[in-house]
């Protein structure tokens, strides 16, 4: 039996390697800039601090991901984005942002309940003064 919002074992795992890749800010940094268009990987490792053994690596995370494929354009191996992978996380959240709408539209019913409470006391308590002699 499938349960909604839980994913399959093989979309589990492939989830699983999307968020870990995403958890380091220099393999967002990365996604960034492939938004633009591909690059080598000198373009890649330009704007950091590191070698380029060390952006290397993070690149073969994102790869492990699916998040990122490397062509062959003569002597150049440029990198690309390979989105497939975000929209499938994005389509995960996805469902947990409908349950927070939910929640949150729940509470405000609740709070507007809440008011309309109160005014109708307050009222009720105007009305009663007005009635004193």
């Amino acid at each position: 039996m499938q349960l909604q919002g839980y994913a399959t074992p093989g979309a589990a795992s492939r989830l699983d390697a999307t968020f870990a890749a995403l958890a380091d800010p220099t393999r967002r940094a990365i996604l960034s800039r492939l938004m633009k268009g591909e690059a080598s990987v000198m373009e890649l490792a330009e704007p950091f601090d590191m070698s380029q053994p060390a952006i290397s690596k993070h690149l073969k995370v994102l790869e492990r991901a699916g998040l990122v494929s490397r062509g062959r354009d003569a002597q150049r191996r440029p990198v690309r984005l390979e989105a497939r992978p975000l929209r499938d996380a994005t389509e995960w959240l996805e469902n947990y942002r409908r349950f927070w709408a939910e929640s949150f539209q729940r509470l405000d019913s609740v709070l507007e309940d809440l008011k309309r409470r109160d005014k109708d006391r307050e009222r009720e308590k105007t009305k009663k003064r007005s009635r004193r002699p």
